[in-house]
């Protein structure tokens, strides 16, 4: 076995972290800003009891995802190619929730989808309603029931060589869909290293067949997008953006100046009046800033 080796981390702990390489599992002591889903190089020590690993450094990385703790940003997860929205008909998931997950994930260069998760429950013309806003904009909708299995060789199938974080309300069903698609229940994880000193996984990255893997990352709920510049919140939103480019002033407000194509397209239907709304919002107001 080489002395350095490359692998990826598959659990983080508040001062270790496990490495998943080529020859297996190596526990390793953490260093500053490593996170799930880093790719790493450690060097392999042999104590006596089992092999342990120290980290030389973080290898590039393809996407990040930060979330905000107080004042600061702090990174959560590394190399996600997709984040899954979990909406569901009940409890009802809004589409602030939805036009946050989606402005972060493209930001951070990220593909968003949507798992409209609970097919077992009736759902209202508002809720489909709802749905389609997102259909129009080529946002990938992907229908199943977690509680029953519906659907999930579908969303099996989309996942193939993915590496996914699902973001979902508190109710939508993210633990249960993680844990079938997974085939253990994430509500009661052992951790996989066995030292006996952690008693919770921060995060864990859990690689499945079809090269798919699936980052939980417990508590990603809502988020707050108030790290982002004013100028940036348009391009998480596309179908504004690409409007905006036929505005009569390059610096148009897309409320109420002269030539506004925006404004021409949210009249006659183009662009949808709640995507416009939470636009104006994320950009706007104050508490968001």
């Amino acid at each position: 076995m080489k002395k350095v080796q490359t692998g990826q981390v598959i659990e983080f702990y508040s001062n270790s972290c496990l490495v998943e390489t080529e020859f297996g599992q190596v526990s390793s002591m953490a260093i500053k800003n490593i996170v799930v889903g880093d790719y790493v190089e450690l060097e392999i020590i042999q104590d006596s009891k089992a092999l342990k690993g120290k980290i030389l450094n973080i290898l590039e990385r393809q996407t990040k995802l930060s979330k905000i703790d107080g004042d600061k940003s702090k990174l959560f997860a590394a190399n996600i190619s997709h984040v899954g929205i979990i909406a569901t008909p009940s409890p009802k998931t809004s589409l602030e929730f939805i036009d946050k997950w989606i402005l972060k994930s493209k930001l951070s260069n990220i593909v968003p989808f949507i798992i409209n998760n609970k097919l077992d429950l009736e759902s209202d013309q508002e809720y489909k309603d709802k749905l389609d806003v997102y259909r129009k904009i080529d946002i990938t909708i992907i229908n199943c029931s977690a509680k029953y299995g519906d659907n999930i060789n579908d969303l099996i199938m989309f996942l193939k060589n993915k590496s996914i974080l699902f973001v979902g309300n508190s109710g939508a069903g993210k633990s249960s869909l993680s844990s079938r698609l997974i085939g253990k229940s994430l509500k009661t994880n052992n951790l996989s290293n066995n030292q006996g000193v952690h008693t919770t996984s921060l995060s864990s990255l859990y690689a499945l067949e079809n090269n798919t893997k699936i980052i939980d990352s417990p508590g990603m709920r809502d988020i707050q997008i108030n790290n982002y510049p004013k100028e940036q919140i348009i391009y998480g939103f596309e179908e504004i953006l690409n409007a905006s480019k036929y505005c009569k002033f390059s610096d148009c407000n897309h409320i109420n100046n002269e030539g506004c194509f925006v404004m021409k397209c949210l009249n006659n239907g183009q662009i949808n009046q709640s995507r416009y709304n939470n636009f104006i919002k994320f950009r706007d107001d104050e508490r968001y800033k």
